[in-house]
């Protein structure tokens, strides 16, 4: 196994909308984001036509009705239907004191921290990694205002990690971040399904409720399944201006009295 392959993470000169993959060494500056572009960011992925298992969509031709499915689509289909075990969830029950809250989900490599198996020299982690035999060191930098914005949304919601790496290296990465204990539940790359070349996040198998589940990521392929549950946060690697997470605070806490998060994300996209 490549030292890479523990890490799921997007490059820099892909699209926003291709899969997490590879590492990469530097980013460009960009300003703080305000509500409008806020919005113009959620009008670009309620846009894209995206077709999910389980979803709705134009009727089948007649001529599409008979065709043979392929194999690899009938695997897919297959793997599908293996990960929707009735009566299967993949998270316990909610603890006392996040009853009545909103469960966020939220990823880790490039929404809340960088991580390199190159040298930085002002990483915020150094971890070490073993894989076949060999221990590797992981350069871990936290992104600005990580640590504002998983207190306060720890006092607002049920804030649950969902990462697409592997657990040997993003457990202890969280262990790092996470000091006030912020997440209640942590899932790994096991906990995704593959689809079409992705690790995609699959809400519905949480075992909570969709209209009171939000997810936080860089990277739409991860939650393909469920983009009306998406809020989607730019990829981050080094640069240190950046305010991204600062600027959702509020956000959050507008929508964290929501009974319906459709109808209140909704009001979010709308122009």
């Amino acid at each position: 196994m490549e030292s890479s392959c523990i890490i799921t993470q997007v490059q820099r000169e892909e699209p926003l909308v291709h899969p997490k993959q590879g590492l990469v060494s530097r980013s460009s500056p960009k300003k703080p984001r305000n509500r409008s572009i806020f919005k113009a960011f959620f009008c670009c992925f309620s846009a894209q036509n995206v077709n999910r298992p389980g979803g709705t969509g134009e009727p089948p031709t007649q001529k599409e009705e008979t065709q043979t499915t392929p194999k690899s689509e009938l695997l897919q289909c297959l793997q599908y239907q293996f990960y929707q075990i009735p009566g299967t969830s993949l998270l316990p029950e909610v603890v006392p004191k996040d009853k009545g809250k909103i469960c966020m989900v939220i990823d880790l490599d490039e929404t809340l921290v960088h991580s390199s198996f190159k040298p930085i020299n002002n990483a915020d982690f150094i971890v070490p990694v073993e894989i076949e035999g060999t221990t590797h060191q992981v350069y871990v930098l936290k992104r600005p205002y990580v640590d504002e914005f998983l207190e306060r949304m720890g006092e607002l919601y049920e804030c649950v990690l969902f990462t697409a790496s592997l657990a040997k290296y993003a457990d202890p990465v969280t262990d790092l971040l996470d000091k006030g204990g912020v997440f209640q539940s942590r899932l790994f790359r096991e906990a995704c399904v593959f689809h079409q070349g992705c690790y995609v996040k699959d809400l519905s198998r949480l075992g909570r409720d969709l209209k009171k589940t939000i997810i936080l990521d860089n990277s739409p392929a991860s939650y393909i399944f469920h983009p009306e549950n998406a809020v989607p946060v730019q990829s981050w690697f080094d640069d240190m201006g950046d305010t991204e997470l600062l600027s959702l605070i509020p956000i959050f806490e507008e929508l964290s009295d929501s009974e319906d998060i459709y109808a209140s994300l909704g009001q979010l996209r709308a122009p």
